[in-house]
């Protein structure tokens, strides 16, 4: 026999842990030198997604890849040499059964010209986190973070097709991120610092994680690059992963840390977690 409260909860509808895995949207909390605060964060398909607002920068990497993808679709359109004389031929012949050849009138579908780099890109799934304009909004009460959710006020998560679901049913109660979803950016530099015997392998592993979300969902072009595939932050990030693997892939990871400088790693984060902190919205 069902209790009241159970008859109470029912009626709320979803909450905490099922209220998000329903939405498929995650609530974070982020340690910055600033303080630490709550928001959220989802995965989608980069199709289904539209880029947060930001002033344009000549170089950013989203516009950059905008522009190539065009650029090649050009190049490809200069290609496609129309022959009149062979189109009257062709509408003119029979083919083998004696019929006339025809030529079909339909428009081209533009998925047909899509190249497989830029389908992968369609398919690949992003982060978004409660931001707007280029910066993250983050709350220091889980009260708060849900007095804004309901405001209705403008930010980059209202596109999703589960936000209607999260403004009408969360409670501040379900505001409680797993441990996986908790990240300390505030003791990277620090723990850098104190040299390759002292670091943390899954402190730093994670906070590269939530860095390049936060860069990529923020348009941070200083902290993408800076953590882009064959930096010296991303040669420190592989070497973490094969260290804390164990084994032979982890002694050789660790013989691998060991060659990275203490210094510059401490530097390079330092530069990206100030680039992130910039960007940050800080909500009472």
């Amino acid at each position: 026999m069902a209790t009241q409260s159970d008859e109470s909860e029912a009626a709320a509808g979803l909450s905490g842990r099922a209220l998000w895995d329903e939405v498929h949207i995650s609530p974070v909390e982020i340690a910055m030198p600033g303080g630490v605060g709550l928001t959220l964060r989802a995965y989608r398909k980069s199709a289904d997604l539209t880029p947060t607002e930001i002033t344009v920068d000549e170089d950013d990497p989203f516009e950059a890849r905008e522009r190539a993808a065009a650029a090649a679709r050009a190049d490809e359109e200069e290609e496609v040499i129309v022959d009149e004389e062979f189109n009257a031929l062709l509408a003119e012949g029979d083919d083998e059964d004696g019929k006339k050849s025809e030529v079909s009138d339909e428009e081209p579908d533009p998925e047909d010209f899509k190249d497989d780099d830029e389908v992968k890109a369609d398919e690949e799934e992003v982060p978004v986190f409660l931001s707007h304009r280029g910066r993250l909004l983050s709350f220091k009460t889980a009260e708060s973070l849900v007095s804004f959710i309901r405001s209705g006020a403008p930010h980059d998560m209202a596109q999703l097709d589960t936000w209607a679901t999260v403004t009408e049913r969360v409670k501040s109660s379900d505001v409680d991120p797993l441990p996986e979803d908790r990240y300390e950016l505030d003791l990277v530099v620090e723990n850098l610092r104190g040299g390759h015997d002292t670091w943390d392998l899954p402190l730093l592993i994670a906070a590269g994680e939530v860095a390049r979300d936060l860069g990529h969902a923020l348009r941070l072009k200083p902290v993408i690059l800076a953590l882009a595939p064959g930096s010296p932050l991303d040669d420190l990030d592989e070497a973490l992963r094969r260290a804390e693997t164990g084994g032979m892939s982890g002694y050789l990871g660790r013989r691998r840390l060991k060659k990275i400088g203490a210094q510059q790693a401490s530097l390079g984060w330092r530069s990206v977690i100030g680039k992130i902190s910039a960007a940050v919205d800080w909500r009472d």
